[in-house]
């Protein structure tokens, strides 16, 4: 896990800079010249220079690196770490005199444009974002929905040539079929050249540059191929999946489980938001490491919620018995996922030897399209 913030500096002025900065940003860590160091907060480090070693040690120790010193000091000194932008760190740049708080790397993927107007609002000056999607106000395809959980399918696939598409203005379809309205700010218009749908029926991908498609499904490939091949395909967290197995199921057979249904149903694991299961199976290793493998959170609920949701299709009075609730996946997912209804019912899966088995059921969080919100 890399900590926040790591601050640089080599000058009285910029140490005075760091200060401010570090009020606002308790948790920073300050790398201070030698000569300045006994003038430094307490806590800082002493560092040589000149400050490649240092560089060296601690740039992927960050989110982001504040340097107070010139963006072209710091391009020459970083320029040998520098990998690509999906763990690239974010670089943000003050000058001497804290006029301009710059983003030098990692605009969008690193969230360097967000640091950069949070350095910019401390220090209240001016910020200088060259990203082309966000000086232009459209929409940033690399990391659209990221604030509401949604991941790329492919980090790589089109994704430059979407983000070339909306720069320029260029005609380009947004199929929601799931995941937030809000992606985009309910009250503006998408931007100009955006246009929007719901479903890829009936629409012909030689029509636009490219699509951008927000969906939970696995099989876009499959069922629409020249779709996909004109694509960037987001996945955004709207399945639950209610979760129980037997006492000390072994985790192979709980994870290939899980896995054969999401197969099955053609549901991307990236759009899984969290697991469901009674507070009896809240310390079931299995389950515990499943969570922990693919980070998704599990959901506890005791049996009498599990025992008053409405929708459940397979209620068992023997299960009841043993457990004080008629179901316990059906009920889990349903309730987490405020749904009225189930994507999958509860199906058994067993690999084990001596019989113990996993069971899975699934039901999806709905979300108003933009039209209907609006």
């Amino acid at each position: 896990m890399r900590k926040e913030f790591a601050l640089y500096i080599i000058t009285k002025h910029g140490l005075e800079i760091a200060k401010r900065l570090k009020k606002s940003l308790p948790d920073a860590d300050l790398y201070v010249s030698k000569r300045l160091i006994d003038k430094a907060p307490e806590g800082s480090y002493e560092m040589g220079l000149p400050m490649g070693p240092t560089l060296k040690k601690t740039f992927k120790e960050y989110n982001c690196h504040i340097h107070i010193i010139s963006v072209g000091a710091v391009v020459r000194m970083i320029a040998p770490l520098l990998e690509n932008k999906k763990v690239d760190p974010a670089i943000v740049c003050v000058d001497d005199k804290a006029l301009f708080s710059i983003c030098v790397l990692s605009g969008h993927v690193g969230r360097g444009n967000a640091y950069t107007d949070r350095v910019s609002e401390i220090l209240n000056n001016q910020a200088v974002i060259t990203t082309a999607s966000d000086v232009g106000g459209t929409l940033t395809v690399d990391i659209l929905g990221r604030d509401l959980g949604w991941e790329l399918e492919d980090m790589d696939r089109n994704v430059t040539r979407g983000c070339a598409a909306v720069v320029n203005e260029e005609k380009v379809l947004f199929v929601q079929e799931s995941g937030e309205p809000s992606f985009w700010p309910m009250d503006k218009a998408l931007p100009k050249g955006v246009e929007y749908a719901t479903s890829l029926e009936g629409v012909n991908p030689k029509d636009y540059e490219i699509l951008l498609i927000a969906t939970e499904r696995s099989n876009v490939r499959k069922t629409h191929k020249d779709h996909w091949e004109n694509s960037v395909i987001y996945h955004p967290k709207n399945i639950v999946l209610g979760i129980g197995c037997d006492k000390d199921t072994p985790y192979e057979v709980v994870k290939k489980g899980v896995l054969h249904f999401l197969k099955e149903k053609a549901i991307s694991p990236k759009s899984v938001r969290a697991l469901a299961t009674i507070d009896l199976k809240k310390d079931e290793p299995a389950l515990l490491e499943l969570s922990k493998e693919f980070n998704w959170p599990i959901e506890i609920y005791k049996a009498h919620q599990l025992d008053e949701v409405e929708g459940i299709e397979n209620p068992s009075e023997v299960v009841k018995k043993y457990v004080g609730t008629r179901s316990v996946g059906e009920a889990a997912c349903l309730l987490k996922a405020g749904a009225k209804k189930l994507l999958m019912p509860k199906k058994k899966f067993s690999l084990s030897e001596d019989g113990k088995n996993m069971t899975l059921a699934m039901a999806k969080l709905e979300h108003p399209s933009r039209q209907e919100v609006r």
